[in-house]
This record gives C-alpha cells, structure tokens and sequence, in this order.
C-alpha cells in the first residue's frame, strides 16, 4: 500500500530530477565549451566531444536521480512512518 501511496511523489520527484540535472549539466558543461553541449543529432560534432559530454551528462543525471529519490522516500517516510521500498539490498 505504501508504494502505491508514494507512486505520485515519484513522479514529482522524477520530473524535478531532470530539471535539475539539465541545469547541473549545462553549468558544468560550460566550464568546458563555451558553446552548449553537444547532441548526437548533432552532425559536425566529432566523437572525441560527444563521448565525454554524454558520459558526464549521464553520470549527472544519475547521481541526481539518486539524490532526489532518496530525498522524496525520506520525507515520506518521515511524514508517515512507512519506508516505500525495500528495506535493504537483497543478497547475493
């Protein structure tokens, strides 16, 4: 019951996690071009660029995803004493 419950603060938080890591990327990004971050639909952008903005990019977006759905399951946790999820990683 509690996933479902928390089904719709994933979502926000979902959303709010990929508005922030754009952000986060973008500024980090410009600390290395001047020019915005490259695309693959981006014809005359050689691999050499594309490579490492998409491992950065990716690796951003990963780590806020993480952040902030920590930071939603906390507080709801905190706001109805049920953690939604497992409670620790299944062994090997």
């Amino acid at each position: 019951m509690s996933k479902v419950l928390f089904l719709p603060f994933s979502i926000a938080s979902s959303l709010l996690a990929g508005l922030i890591g754009k952000k986060v990327f973008a500024a980090i990004w410009s600390v290395f071009d001047n020019e915005e971050p490259p695309e693959p639909k981006h014809h005359y952008v050689s691999w050499k660029k594309i490579i490492p903005a998409l491992i950065l990019e990716g690796a951003i977006f990963r780590a806020v995803r993480g952040i902030v759905d920590r930071a939603a399951r906390t507080a709801y946790s905190r706001a109805t004493g049920a953690w939604p999820g497992e409670e620790q990683p299944k062994s090997a």
